[in-house]
């Protein structure tokens, strides 16, 4: 009886496992999934077809206002990099309130995805806060503009020309070709110079107690006229400025074009030389008096 029912057991198991029985198991599985295809159709055909409608036609006029917005910009001449960031910042809010609007003609809950969303936000935000921080900064100094591009700035003990104003950071370039980038947070709420296109250059020189300080002052002020080296804003000083040791010290103060500081300042001590020298005017050297006294 037991081997009976062993044999029996196993014609069973080879009958449930033939080709045959595997195709019609195939065939019903395909046929299941198709009948919910069919069905989801039939129930959410409209529904799908309305939100992939709304979705295109929401995307392309998200696009437009994004062109719309930076056209108006650009008509109030507002910087470059403020007019496309509101631009993409406005299309970005449009997709993302028809992608809402599409889910929901679908019967999709939002709910948890802004929750997801909002998580998400939270966490990158507390791992990129100094990323964030440049581009909040970058924001603030397009919007305020406390420089363009052109202007010299002098910040953290760093002068240069700004040659580009970014979201996360600026741009510099001093008269090496050296490009020199700085991060916005670093500008925003610091003590920042802005001299425009020019800087203020700086020169010293001595000269022997035995002439008239007044004349070489009005001697150097023409020399440095003749030069062409001032900037735009043409302010020029030239006059005593300490009574040292060994010889009377002249300071002359400029402004000059940034992109050309050395070579102004070289070129300033070359014409400096050559007209004292002309009109014999002597630069000491330092000196020192030594008194020898004898004692018994």
């Amino acid at each position: 009886m037991l081997i009976n029912q062993l044999a029996n057991s196993t014609e069973t198991s080879k009958t449930e496992l033939t080709p045959s029985n595997l195709l019609k198991d195939e065939i019903d599985q395909v046929t299941n999934i198709y009948n919910v295809i069919i069905e989801f159709f039939t129930n959410y055909s409209f529904q799908l077809i309305g939100a992939v409608i709304i979705f295109i036609v929401g995307y392309l006029l998200a696009g437009k206002v994004a062109t719309w917005v930076l056209k108006l910009c650009q008509r109030h001449k507002l910087d470059i990099t403020l007019s496309q960031f509101l631009a993409n910042t406005t299309k970005m809010l449009m997709v993302v309130m028809i992608t809402i609007i599409s889910l929901g003609k679908l019967g999709i809950s939002v709910t948890p995805f802004i929750a997801a969303i909002g998580a998400i936000s939270l966490g990158a935000g507390l791992a990129l806060q100094g990323l964030l921080a440049n581009y909040a900064a970058g924001f603030n100094i397009i919007l305020i503009r406390p420089f363009v591009v052109g202007d010299t700035i002098t910040v953290h003990d760093v002068t240069g020309v700004v040659e580009e104003v970014l979201l996360a950071y600026t741009v510099l370039k001093n008269e090496d070709d050296v490009i020199i980038t700085v991060p916005n947070k670093h500008i925003v709420g610091e003590i920042l110079h802005n001299s425009k296109h020019d800087s203020l250059l700086e020169l010293t020189v001595g000269i022997a107690y035995e002439h008239n300080p007044l004349e070489v002052v009005e001697l150097l002020e023409k020399t440095i006229l003749a030069t062409d080296i001032i900037g735009d804003n043409k302010k020029l000083q030239v006059g005593i400025d300490e009574f040292s040791d060994s010889a009377i010290t002249i300071a002359i103060r400029l402004w000059t074009p940034t992109n050309n500081l050395y070579a102004a300042k070289y070129k300033a001590y070359a014409n400096i030389y050559s007209a004292l020298n002309a009109a014999n005017i002597t630069i000491p050297f330092p000196q020192r008096d030594v008194h020898i006294h004898q004692t018994s």
